[in-house]
């Protein structure tokens, strides 16, 4: 049933895309689900339809921005967005939580407005919506080849210090962490992982593949690297089965992995039982 993404390069690259994805949001994800921040998936992805509704918006008119792919744009605001709730998350220091429904309805809101504007690119924004596996293309893997690598660099370099600041974050400032400089970088790391991930299961799916691994994975784990490990493997089946699902039942392959996904958190938790607590 696999043979046929190695058929054609579309959907070979697809496929590998799809995979890395698989890897990639999970792995950040279990970070912002440990740290309780799982809604800054959500406000991430509705800043960076913003920067993809904006793109289109003035590929109508300036040349530059119609050759260029929205996802920069995209990755540009979402990152910018990300900063901003950092900044935010200071200035409403005792309710640090605000800030994330405030760039989550800025966004709608500005992104709303810059699709008003242009009535004739709504079909584009569908494919940025829910995905679409025939818009990945070689450099699209490459670029998500590079994002991984960095990904699991960052990981792997910060591993102890995203783990101590997402169990006691208090006691990790008085250990003299630089908190600050490991959010800032996280957050940009989420951002660029968020703007990268929507081609293939789209902007308003891409936080479900963010957290439903890692609640699956919660379930079975007793340490927390055990729910990382978990969550990454949770995902790449789910993106796999998903993809080849969505192939030949003619299904969106966004949907269909999330709905993957969805079908092995209930799995777990039935197999785990429902009172049964883990990690």
């Amino acid at each position: 049933m696999i043979e046929v993404f190695f058929q054609y390069d579309f959907l070979k690259f697809s496929l590998y895309t799809a995979l890395i994805v698989g890897i990639l949001t999970p792995a950040v994800g279990v970070f912002l689900v440990v740290r309780r921040l799982s809604l800054m998936a959500d406000a991430l992805s509705h800043i960076t339809l913003t920067g993809i509704a904006f793109s289109l918006l003035l590929g109508r008119s300036i040349p530059f921005f119609a050759g260029l792919n929205p996802v920069y744009m995209g990755m540009l605001f979402s990152v910018s967005g990300s900063l901003l709730v950092n900044r935010l998350g200071f200035v409403f220091k005792h309710y640090r939580e605000l800030a994330i429904p405030i760039i989550l309805s800025s966004g709608i809101g500005i992104g709303v407005v810059f699709i008003s504007l242009a009535d004739g690119f709504n079909n584009d924004l569908l494919n940025y919506l829910f995905g679409s596996v025939a818009a990945v293309s070689s450099q699209d893997f490459q670029l998500m080849m590079l994002l991984l690598t960095g990904v699991i660099a960052f990981i792997v370099l910060f591993y102890k210090e995203l783990l101590f600041l997402s169990f006691d974050e208090e006691q990790a400032v008085t250990s003299g962490l630089p908190k600050k400089f490991l959010d800032v970088s996280f957050m940009v790391v989420v951002a660029v992982v968020i703007g990268v991930s929507m081609q293939i299961v789209g902007i308003l799916l891409v936080s479900a593949l963010m957290t439903l691994p890692v609640a699956a994975a919660m379930r079975l784990a007793k340490s927390f690297k055990a729910m990382l490990l978990y969550s990454i493997l949770i995902g790449e089946i789910s993106v796999l089965v998903g993809m080849i699902s969505a192939f030949h039942l003619d299904l969106a392959p966004g949907g269909t992995i999330v709905l993957t996904n969805l079908a092995l958190l209930i799995l777990v938790i039935m197999i785990t039982g429902s009172g049964k607590k883990r990690a």
